[in-house]
């Protein structure tokens, strides 16, 4: 035992002695900042991240789609990765703005349309526009009435998150990838936490630190206007509720959805999932996007 010591001993020595440095623990790495996701080839299919998230939400369905799709998931404005937002109030209408910009530098007239929460209410607003060939809403916000006690209820849900947020921007790195942090982040996004890479959760982490348009958009969604009769929608909708949905829980946010949607929508509810159920399910998501979009060929027409 002594003579592996000492070994181990002037091993250390012989390198401190020719300059050389013992390797050290990596450190772990922040996640990069995400204007867009743009991968893939074949039908055009926008993705839209829910509020006071990023494009990095999507990266692992976006993988799955991309070998049949061009799949594009911008940053929304005033969020991590976007554009900023002018104002002190920002609505659905002005974030569907500047979206629609986006698809028409990438010449999209048309395409598929995913979103999840705030990008589901957003998605709606597209699809009335008449860009979506089809549209997938997973979780979507926007289901109450303006105003109302569930408007209410979600505007101070997500206030009381303004004193967490400015102590995570004070403890930095270490409220990113503490694995305690992390796990307590992930209750309202996702059912089962150990199904979420690390890697996934502290890129949401980071996007709800730095999401400058935050009290803007509450602002906005607070003053509406109201959503529409959702009947009137013309787009082969899909509708994706998460089973364990503890942000915009189904009971209560979900009526207008499934009282309104016409008739011919899919009503389907993904059990075991949370909010954000690209997070813990990818693979699911992805075959669930894809059906409705592969089913809608057929309808396609020529614009």
């Amino acid at each position: 035992m002594t003579m592996s010591s000492d070994t181990s001993k002037s091993k250390a020595d012989a390198k401190r002695a020719t300059g050389a440095s013992v390797p050290a623990k990596p450190e772990p790495t922040r996640p990069q900042v995400l204007k867009a996701l743009h991968v893939g080839s074949g039908d055009p299919l926008l993705l839209l991240h829910g509020f006071m998230l990023s494009p990095h939400c999507w990266e692992q369905t976006a993988a799955r789609l991309s070998s049949q799709c061009e799949v594009f998931a911008p940053a929304f404005a005033g969020h991590w990765g976007g554009e900023p937002a002018d104002g002190w109030s920002v609505d659905i209408h002005a974030l569907a703005d500047r979206v629609e910009d986006q698809l028409d530098e990438l010449g999209w007239r048309t395409c598929h349309i995913a979103g999840n929460s705030l990008g589901g209410w957003v998605g709606v607003e597209l699809a009335r526009r008449g860009r979506a060939r089809t549209l997938t809403l997973i979780a979507p916000a926007g289901g109450w009435h303006i105003p109302s006690l569930a408007q209410m209820r979600t505007c101070l849900k997500f206030l009381s998150l303004v004193p967490v947020i400015q102590i995570g921007k004070r403890l930095g790195g270490f409220a990113i990838n503490n694995p305690v942090i992390q796990r307590l982040a992930l209750l309202p996004l996702s059912k089962n936490a150990a199904a979420v890479s690390r890697r996934d959760t502290a890129a949401a982490i980071t996007a709800t630190l730095n999401c400058p348009a935050m009290l803007a958009i509450i602002v906005g969604t607070a003053r509406g206007p109201e959503q529409e009769d959702l009947s009137t929608l013309q787009t082969p909708v899909r509708l994706l509720l998460s089973e364990y949905d503890r942000v915009i829980p189904n009971r209560s946010y979900a009526r207008r959805y499934l009282k309104e949607l016409p008739d011919s929508a899919d009503r389907i509810v993904v059990h075991g999932v949370g909010h954000v159920p690209m997070l813990e399910a990818p693979d699911r998501i992805a075959t669930l996007i894809a059906e409705h979009v592969y089913a809608s060929r057929n309808r396609l027409r020529a614009v």
